[in-house]
């Protein structure tokens, strides 16, 4: 098969669909991969890098954009629709609860779409959302500790603390993956740390965990409200498969955090779980509202490529494999990859995105 993987477009968004080690291994099973020239520059991979993996350079987007299966790691841009075809195989990154222009598009122009955060193990876990979500839960802490900073428009809080001063409080909202990262990083700080999950399980599992150094506490509207004031740095990390994240910290409830005080929502490439969170970008990263820097990058694994060029294709060279060799009819021989399939044939299919525009459906 003709495999397309082109340069990302969105901004400052560095990774790559394809590594030129997958490359490599995708040529020794007889399919053919055209990279876009420089697509892998910002994960530190050369066009030479690619060419001596066996790939083919491409000079133009349409030139990747015209084979049959498109490797991505985001979402298609506006500025990108014109090259979705019928009968295309895209494998990439979707969420497209929180996208119904791009689901609409998908939709009209016939292209099976394979969404990585919704590819489903039959455990319930999605071996292609991990490695992102375990980067972007440790990247929630390292970004929130700078923008704590006072140069930076925050309140001048060293997470840590120093002896006789007392440390940053740090509250996390959910306890799966992200929200499991986000702690790691911020007892490494030396933080005091609180983590809301509503699932009782998980609550037992993270006390096995982190022990005594993490506060854990089931979450409900009424501990939400009680604890999101005193939080020097609040992370989102809420994820239903599928679905737009839950509003579960309102307009009100932010207003009476304190001035300066850090709001990290992972989730926002799903909707955001704050009211008042809306997307940015790395260039433009955050904006203060009700004096609260909020922090609401979408693709923030894309601040460090190398490492999650990488960490990506460990997990999505197997499901490429399966598609390049099989094309569409490795759904039907995987149950795993089938789940990712959000829209197929002018149809969309995936039951929770369906949920989300039932009059798509």
């Amino acid at each position: 098969m003709q495999i397309g993987v082109p340069k990302e477009t969105k901004d400052q968004e560095f990774r790559v669909g394809l590594s030129p080690s997958s490359v490599r291994v995708l040529g020794e099973q007889g399919h053919t991969v055209f990279v876009e020239t420089d697509a892998g520059e910002g994960s530190g991979f050369t066009d030479a890098d690619y060419t001596q993996s066996g790939a083919q350079i491409a000079q133009s987007a349409a030139e990747v954009w015209n084979r049959e299966l498109v490797v991505k790691v985001k979402e298609p841009l506006v500025t990108e629709y014109q090259y979705l075809q019928k009968g295309q195989l895209l494998f990439t990154y979707l969420h497209l609860a929180a996208n119904r222009a791009l689901t609409e598009h998908l939709i009209d122009c016939g292209v099976s779409a394979i969404a990585y955060e919704t590819v489903e193990l039959s455990d319930r876990r999605l071996p292609l959302l991990t490695p992102m979500s375990i980067i972007a839960g440790r990247l929630s802490v390292q970004f929130g500790a700078r923008f704590l900073e006072r140069q930076q428009g925050g309140r001048g809080v060293l997470l840590g603390g120093v002896p006789g001063v007392k440390p940053g409080k740090v509250v996390i909202l959910g306890g799966g993956i992200v929200g499991t990262e986000a702690a790691r990083m911020a007892i490494g700080m030396g933080a005091q740390v609180s983590i809301l999950e509503l699932s009782v399980d998980r609550l037992s599992y993270l006390e096995t965990l982190f022990g005594s150094r993490v506060e854990l506490l089931y979450s409900s509207s009424s501990q939400i409200d009680a604890i999101v004031p005193q939080a020097d740095l609040l992370i989102g990390a809420v994820l239903i498969p599928g679905r737009r994240a839950p509003t579960l910290v309102s307009r009100g409830l932010v207003s009476k955090m304190r001035p300066g005080s850090v709001i990290v929502d992972v989730a926002v490439d799903q909707g955001g779980c704050i009211e008042t969170v809306r997307p940015t970008s790395h260039t433009q990263p955050t904006y203060v509202e009700a004096g609260v820097v909020h922090y609401g990058v979408p693709n923030m694994p894309g601040a460090v490529p190398w490492t999650a060029t990488q960490a990506l294709n460990n997990s999505t060279l197997p499901y490429v494999l399966k598609l390049a060799t099989d094309g569409l009819a490795a759904l039907s021989k995987d149950e795993t990859l089938a789940k990712g399939l959000n829209v197929q044939n002018h149809h969309l299919i995936h039951p929770a995105v369906r949920d989300v525009f039932p009059d798509l459906g």
